[in-house]
C-alpha cells in the first residue's frame, strides 16, 4: 500500500472513530418533555391545567444554561394585563447525584395579555454549576407569576412529574464526588451538539495524532 493510500485509510479511521464517539455521546442523552399538571392560587380564586414542559441545558463557561419552557398557559388574569408588567420565575428540583432547587427566571411580556386568556408562559433560564461527578436529574417544581407587582398566581405540580432533564456529570479537575466543576450534559430532544463537539475534536486530534505517526513511521 503506498504512503498516499495509508494516510488516507487512516484519516479515514479517525474519522469513523470521532463520529462513533459522539454517536456513543449523543445516545446517552436522555431528555423528555413531560406533562405536568399544576394546581395554582390566584388572586380570583384555584385555578388548573396540564402543559407539557422541556428542561434544556447548553454549555455556559463552567457550568450550563438551563432553559425551562412550557407548551400551555397554566393561568389566565381577569383584567387585561399591559406589555411588561408579568414576570415569571420557576424552581427547578434537582435529583441523583446533586439535590437541592435551581431558580429560573423569564422575561418580562412582550405583549400585552388580553383578560380571560391562557397567560403565555416564555422561556425560564438560570445558571447550573456542578458539585459532584454522576447523574443529575432536573424536574418542574414550583411555577410562581408575577404580574403587577405582586405574585398573581403560584401553580404546584400535583401529579409529581417525572424529571424532563438529565445531566451526566463530571466535576472539574477528574475529582471525586466531593469536588465542584463542570459536566457533560444530557439535553432536551439531543440538543448536546455543543457539548458533543470536545469529545468529537477530542478524538480528532487524537486522530490526526495517528496519522502523523503512521505518516512518519511509513516515510522511514
Amino acid at each position: 500500500m503506498s504512503n498516499r493510500k495509508r494516510t488516507a485509510a487512516a484519516a479515514t479511521l479517525a474519522a469513523a472513530l470521532a463520529g462513533s464517539a459522539v454517536l456513543t455521546a449523543a445516545s446517552a442523552a436522555h431528555a423528555a418533555v413531560v406533562d405536568v399538571d399544576y394546581g395554582c392560587v390566584t388572586k380570583i380564586g384555584p385555578k388548573s391545567a396540564v402543559s407539557p414542559v422541556d428542561i434544556k441545558a447548553v454549555k455556559s463557561g463552567d457550568g450550563y444554561t438551563i432553559t425551562m419552557s412550557f407548551e400551555k398557559g397554566v393561568s389566565d388574569s381577569p383584567i387585561e394585563l399591559p406589555k411588561g408588567v408579568m414576570k415569571p420565575r420557576a424552581e427547578l428540583l434537582l435529583g441523583g447525584a446533586d439535590s437541592g432547587k435551581l431558580k429560573v427566571t423569564g422575561a418580562p411580556n412582550t405583549e400585552k395579555i388580553p383578560p380571560n386568556t391562557p397567560i403565555k408562559i416564555g422561556e425560564l433560564t438560570g445558571t447550573y454549576t456542578p458539585k459532584k461527578s454522576g447523574k443529575v436529574t432536573f424536574t418542574a417544581g414550583v411555577l410562581t407569576v408575577h404580574a403587577l407587582g405582586m405574585d398573581a398566581a403560584t401553580c404546584t405540580p400535583k401529579n409529581n412529574p417525572k424529571p424532563s432533564l438529565e445531566l451526566e456529570v463530571q466535576a472539574s479537575g477528574g475529582g471525586g464526588d466531593d469536588s465542584g466543576g463542570g459536566e457533560l450534559p444530557k439535553t432536551g430532544p439531543l440538543d448536546s451538539a455543543a457539548a458533543l463537539g470536545t469529545l468529537g475534536g477530542t478524538v480528532l486530534l487524537t486522530g490526526a495524532a495517528g496519522v502523523l505517526w503512521l505518516t512518519r513511521r511509513t516515510a522511514r
